[in-house]
């Protein structure tokens, strides 16, 4: 490890090999760090922090603290980072309460600065939060998600995977897998064509995902029978079943198509 004198480091934080920390630069108690790990000056470790390795935690950056909810009685909780996550300055991420006892950010994730992450907030791998996003507590995100700038995110609600948030969204419903989603109130805008493409999604299974969008948001019926049309109608995959578990679980209910008035 390397440590700079003016760091300040508890003795009984668990700290990986080559992890360098950087002046002024806090690491409390009850903290584990992985391997190859950067801490930037001036960074806070709080008590509860679990970082895996290869993480770069830029300057001004609190990570672990206490929740933002009166409800908090002080339990044992944590903060969990995956490998070759990236937080940049000044992000603020709340350890979990008594619902999870855990906030869980996954591993190769870029969260830009100024973001906030609330407590017992789940987000999956190779996630991407634009600068400023703010998320209340108790809110999921699956794998590759990404959100623009200044997006703000109502507690409890639900991003599926692969979908994209645009640039100042306010998103008060779920966002189910493979959309784009924008506009005010928050709408469909169809889906992460360039994204889904870039992961390496078949033309194919593009297109199917775009027909089962097609009964959801476009051909004006409701979510109960735009169900059972895909059902019928669509041929059962992978990417079917999770858009429809997704939809028929939301306790929030999903965006609205656009244009919707209901």
């Amino acid at each position: 490890m390397s440590r700079f004198p003016l760091a300040n480091v508890h003795p009984e934080a668990k700290i990986g090999n080559n992890v360098t920390i950087e002046p002024f630069a806090t690491v409390q108690q009850n903290v584990v760090i992985g391997d190859d790990c950067w801490i930037g000056p001036s960074a806070v470790i709080m008590s509860g922090a679990r970082i895996g390795k290869n993480c770069k935690i830029f300057p001004g950056a609190v990570i672990s603290g206490i929740p933002q909810d009166l409800k908090f009685k002080g339990e044992d909780t944590t903060t969990e980072i995956g490998d070759n996550t990236t937080i940049r300055e000044c992000v603020t991420i709340n350890r979990g309460t008594i619902d999870k006892y855990k906030t869980v950010i996954g591993s190769n994730c870029l969260i830009m600065a100024y973001a906030h992450v609330g407590h017992d907030c789940i987000i999956g791998n190779y996630c991407i939060l634009g600068n400023t996003v703010q998320l209340a507590g108790h809110v999921l995100i699956d794998d590759y998600a990404i959100f623009g700038g200044a997006c703000a995110v109502q507690q409890f609600s639900k991003v599926g995977a692969h979908a994209y948030i645009g640039g100042g969204s306010l998103v008060r419903k779920d966002i189910p897998p493979y959309t784009k989603a924008a506009r005010e109130p928050i709408s469909y805008a169809g889906i992460n064509t360039v994204g889904l493409r870039r992961r390496g999604f078949t033309s194919e299974k593009i297109n199917d995902i775009q027909d089962i969008y097609r009964y959801i948001f476009l051909k004006g019926m409701n979510i109960s029978k735009a169900i059972e049309k895909v059902e019928a109608e669509i041929s059962q995959s992978p990417e079917r079943d999770y858009i429809l578990d997704f939809i028929k679980t939301s306790e929030r209910g999903i965006m609205k198509g656009y244009g919707s008035n209901d």
